[in-house]
């Protein structure tokens, strides 16, 4: 998800605000480089944008950040009755882009004279009921007019920033607890992977629930904490096939593995050889001048033929 970076000063500065009603079958209208920042909150239905590759669903509680030097269209007419919000500002400074969500949010008290404003270009809200409460205020304020007014529209304005900024405080903190446990549990999975672990031990050993614990895990590292535990104790068996006179069924029990035969089924499929075929290999290759063809000879009786197709 990509973050749109505002240093402050310069302050944005509101321009309108407006609330728009789509039946079904309408559509958003083409922006091309208009020269100021639009914000779209939608609260019912969806809409369907693209710019270049990219394209977006905003549906209810989504918001999205159009740019103001880059070319917006419809790509879907509205399938449903549709509502947005859209806000207009302008900003005098250049903007910067980040992908990298999982870094630290900006020290805000390295410089006493840049506040990185941070909005996330596309995606869900929190806070949505305090956000629609604070447009319809700004709403009101546009119908009046006035230096009085204006000062108000723009405090509301910035109220609305802060509270888009805080949304990248709460996913950063969220993204933080989420990578500081899966990396709690691979550790722990590091240590204790000659046992007999399951989710249930994890949890209690954690103090997390088991589902919480296989969603961080999935979300930081790609797969579940026992998945991780399969892949580290095949390669703790690799490493001692390869430096040790241990038997298949005693590499199998030290790396945590109960049952021989499904050990080897597990390496079959994580190497694509047997253990005893990865040990050859990994032998033969330290020695020079000895190739796989020799280091396969053992399992050929003396006419040639293979021993091990046999049945």
């Amino acid at each position: 998800m990509k973050r749109i970076i505002l240093d402050l000063p310069p302050t944005p500065n509101f321009i309108s605000v407006k609330r728009t009603h789509y039946r079904e079958g309408e559509q958003y209208a083409e922006q091309n480089c208009t020269g100021v920042y639009g914000w779209l909150f939608v609260i019912r239905g969806a809409l369907s944008i693209g710019e270049g590759k990219s394209l977006w669903q905003v549906e209810k509680g989504q918001s999205i950040l159009l740019l103001p030097d880059r070319h917006y269209i419809s790509t879907a007419s509205c399938h449903n009755e549709t509502i947005f919000y859209e806000v207009r500002f302008d900003y005098l400074g250049p903007y910067r882009e980040d992908d990298n969500l999982a870094c630290s949010p900006p020290d805000r008290l390295a410089s006493t004279t840049v506040y990185p404003l941070i909005i996330s270009q596309y995606g869900a809200l929190q806070h949505c009921a305090r956000i629609e409460r604070l447009l319809k205020r700004k709403m009101g304020l546009t119908a009046e007019e006035g230096p009085s007014e204006y000062w108000r529209g723009q405090q509301r304005f910035m109220e609305l920033l802060h509270l888009l900024d805080e949304e990248q405080k709460d996913q950063h903190c969220t993204l933080t607890s989420v990578r500081r446990l899966a990396e709690l549990t691979e550790s722990y999975l590091r240590r204790c992977y000659e046992q007999e672990l399951t989710n249930e031990v994890l949890a209690e050993a954690l103090h997390f629930h088991s589902n919480y614990i296989v969603r961080c895990m999935k979300e930081v590292y790609g797969c579940t904490p026992l998945e991780y535990l399969i892949q580290y104790r095949l390669e703790q068996a690799m490493h001692l096939l390869s430096n040790t006179e241990l038997s298949v069924a005693e590499v199998a029990e030290r790396v945590g593995f109960k049952y021989a035969p499904y050990f080897s089924n597990c390496f079959s499929r994580y190497k694509g050889s047997s253990p005893m075929q990865y040990r050859k290999r990994q032998r033969a290759a330290r020695i020079p001048g000895t190739n796989e063809n020799e280091c396969n000879h053992s399992l050929h009786d003396s006419t040639g033929h293979n021993l091990s197709a046999r049945k």
